[in-house]
């Protein structure tokens, strides 16, 4: 068991070969300019600092053989399973499925709809296309967990309060330890970010844990220990 001793509210302890980390919606769509975060009013450069701890992090975990499942947020091209009640949702400059310049918005298939190059999965990483906030709704990631007997995740992405708390509470649901790794998620609004990750920690860890990136990585140990990731995931 590796223990993480700073983790709030308490330690946080974990076994690798029933660990994964978990990278949540890290795409073009919400970091980078004129895609869907964009439209939506919001600085994505607010972002951007995820991306340099969650790459260290990326690489550390890949270095002992640990698990790394990522999520894309988007929808089938005919939009058949984008709810009217999210389409319509706000008054964004563009709304899902409207072209933009990196292809339709939040549409599988479009160049925004893809994870950032700083990031891009490997072969053997699974890639769970989903249509929610949440990464297990409409999707077969518990049976991946399942399959391979994962029972903890390290979890990874964007946003703090939306995707990330979202899936948090659905893993918690299901019976899943979750460290949220608080400088590798991150919030177009900083306050956000900060009430999120209390939310988690709070009341003896109602939903979980929160620690940093760097004392994972110094928890990790130098050789490879854990079993091949499961395969990757078809859309």
């Amino acid at each position: 068991m590796l223990t993480i001793a700073a983790a709030r509210p308490s330690p946080y302890s974990f076994d690798l070969s029933t660990t994964a980390l978990l990278v949540i919606d890290m795409q073009r769509d919400f970091l980078e300019p004129g895609g869907f975060g964009e439209s939506l009013g919001n600085d994505v450069g607010q972002l951007r600092s995820t991306i340099a701890p969650l790459a260290a992090l990326l690489a550390a975990a890949r270095a002992v053989g640990m698990g790394i499942l990522h999520t894309r947020e988007g929808h089938r091209p005919d939009l058949s399973d984008c709810p009217p009640a999210k389409l319509s949702r706000g008054e964004p400059s563009k709304r899902i499925g409207d072209p933009g310049p990196k292809g339709r918005i939040l549409v599988r298939g479009e160049y925004g709809h893809d994870i950032i190059d700083e990031l891009t999965p490997l072969p053997d990483e699974p890639v769970i296309d989903k249509p929610g906030k949440g990464a297990f709704h409409a999707t077969n990631l518990d049976v991946l967990l399942t399959e391979r007997g994962i029972r903890s995740l390290l979890v990874t992405g964007v946003t703090t309060e939306v995707c990330v708390h979202t899936t948090v509470r659905e893993a918690n649901d299901r019976g899943y330890e979750c460290l949220v790794l608080a400088d590798c998620v991150g919030s177009y609004f900083p306050e956000f970010h900060r009430a999120g990750l209390d939310m988690i920690a709070a009341q003896g860890g109602i939903f979980g844990w929160v620690a940093d990136s760097a004392q994972v990585r110094d928890a990790l140990p130098t050789t490879p220990s854990c079993s091949p990731p499961p395969d990757r995931e078809q859309p």
